[in-house]
């Protein structure tokens, strides 16, 4: 009897899949099972997430708001030269192919209403009503509630959940654009940092100048001969103080050192403290981002803008500590717009070309002190060259919209180097999603983290009833 059923079971099949390397069915058993893993992937990603914190479901990207990911082509023509040229003269000298950037560049060119609209055509949210609210445009002049130009370049965005208001800071650059000499780069005199109060981020009250420029004493660093950029503003809880850093300089851009101010309300006055070189090392463009843990670091460009430098502020904010880590080096990045999504941080930054527009790159770390990882240019739409300008503008600052996990506006200037008072705010939607389009420098392949993208538009706006 036992050699009958040793019979059966020699020539039964076994039940257990055979997985050796040299096993006929170990490669589709192994495709089919990576084809149920991404299908479970994809199953569990389009269930909606709590917040941790809250408690309330998150929205993803790319589900229910597509018309912030529409990929819009923006085609320009560049018009033919004024005048013709002899055939001997040009011979002589071919004429050089006219490019958009040199239009841009250009204060005479037949384009410049492109880049630069009048005031004809401005966003005034005390007209604009009805089908026009709400609407951005990037690239119009943008009046506030007074009618008047919003002066808050270089900026950044301040969220006051005591207030339940949005401040807006940056800095004034109403007055004349002169250079300090012959090869010095244009400059309008410290004026001051704006502050506009909103609780849309459509309509901005001026709130006036928080931070006020001098006149008098020529050894102050804010006297009006020397630089003042890129205002950023933190609320530390424990103190109770709003603290705003910034980039202190000279007219020849060689004192590269940070300023710190203090007020105890969002709208000021703020008292100017010092400025110093952090770390020891020189800064120029710079931000500062504060965490969910209340941590605050300070990020600035460093080495003759070679390589950014990233390191935690002391408990009040109103210092650095001696931790400092080296980020991108050699990549010679400026502009640095920090944000975090789901765990992950990010960064947007912008080449090194003065107030010429180029190409912005991404950057992702799972830790805030890196490494760092550049993920490639995050601009969609418009065209080829609007792509490698950044639209033709400049990162400044990138602020999550409440409510809708995974979007955000990306805040860009497109500087006016021939009158920087007219200088536009570029507002554009941003998004986390998808897959990274670049592998990675240091790691092995492509990152876990998703994609950054800026979607270009000319005219768009958040969904309704996004604030509520």
């Amino acid at each position: 009897m036992e050699e009958k059923v040793r019979a059966r079971n020699k020539y039964r099949k076994p039940t257990t899949l055979r997985c050796s390397a040299g096993s006929r069915c170990s490669l589709p058993v192994f495709l089919w099972s990576l084809v149920g893993c991404f299908f479970m992937l994809h199953l569990y990603s389009l269930l909606p997430d709590k917040d941790a914190n809250t408690g309330q479901l998150q929205i993803h990207p790319g589900r229910l708001f597509p018309e912030l990911e529409e990929v819009e082509e923006d085609n320009i023509r560049i018009p033919p030269p004024k005048g013709k040229r002899s055939p001997r003269a040009a011979q002589r000298r071919p004429k050089k192919i006219t490019t958009l950037v040199d239009e841009f560049l250009d204060e005479s060119s037949q384009l410049r209403h492109i880049f630069f609209p009048d005031l004809k055509t401005a966003i005034d949210p005390t007209k604009n009503v009805g089908n026009d609210s709400f609407y951005y445009y990037p690239g119009r002049i943008w009046l506030d509630t007074e009618g008047n130009p919003i002066q808050a370049h270089g900026g950044g965005i301040l969220y006051d959940e005591r207030s339940r208001m949005y401040y807006w800071y940056g800095e004034h650059k109403d007055g004349p654009t002169y250079r300090a000499h012959k090869k010095g780069a244009a400059r309008v005199d410290i004026i001051g940092v704006s502050c506009y109060s909103s609780k849309d981020l459509w309509a901005w009250k001026n709130e006036g100048l928080v931070l006020v420029g001098e006149k008098t004493n020529e050894t102050h660093d804010l006297h009006m001969s020397n630089v003042l950029e890129r205002p950023k503003v933190v609320y530390n809880g424990k103190t109770r103080k709003y603290v705003m850093w910034m980039h202190i300089d000279d007219a020849n851009y060689t004192k590269a050192s940070v300023g710190v101010a203090v007020s105890n309300s969002p709208t000021g006055p703020f008292s100017y403290l010092y400025s110093k070189r952090p770390h020891g090392c020189d800064s120029r463009d710079m931000t500062v981002f504060k965490d969910d843990d209340d941590l605050a670091y300070l990020v600035y460009s460093s080495e003759d803008n070679s390589e950014l430098h990233i390191g935690p502020l002391t408990e009040d904010y109103l210092d650095v500590t001696s931790v400092m880590r080296k980020i991108l080096v050699g990549q010679h990045r400026e502009a640095p717009a920090l944000f975090k999504h789901q765990g992950t941080y990010y960064m947007i930054t912008s080449g090194c070309t003065g107030w010429a527009p180029n190409e912005a790159m991404a950057h992702a770390a799972g830790s805030i002190m890196g490494p760092w990882e550049t993920m490639g240019n995050p601009c969609v739409g418009g065209n080829k060259v609007f792509r490698q300008t950044t639209f033709f503008a400049q990162s400044t600052f990138v602020l999550p919209i409440p409510r809708l996990s995974g979007y955000f506006i990306f805040m860009a200037n497109r500087w006016n180097p021939a009158d920087l008072r007219y200088s536009r705010h570029i507002w554009l939607p941003l998004a986390v999603a998808g897959a990274a389009d670049q592998p990675l420098e240091f790691g092995f392949g492509f990152p876990l983290w998703s994609r950054v993208s800026i979607y270009w538009h000319r005219r768009w706006r958040l969904p309704y009833r996004w604030s509520e």
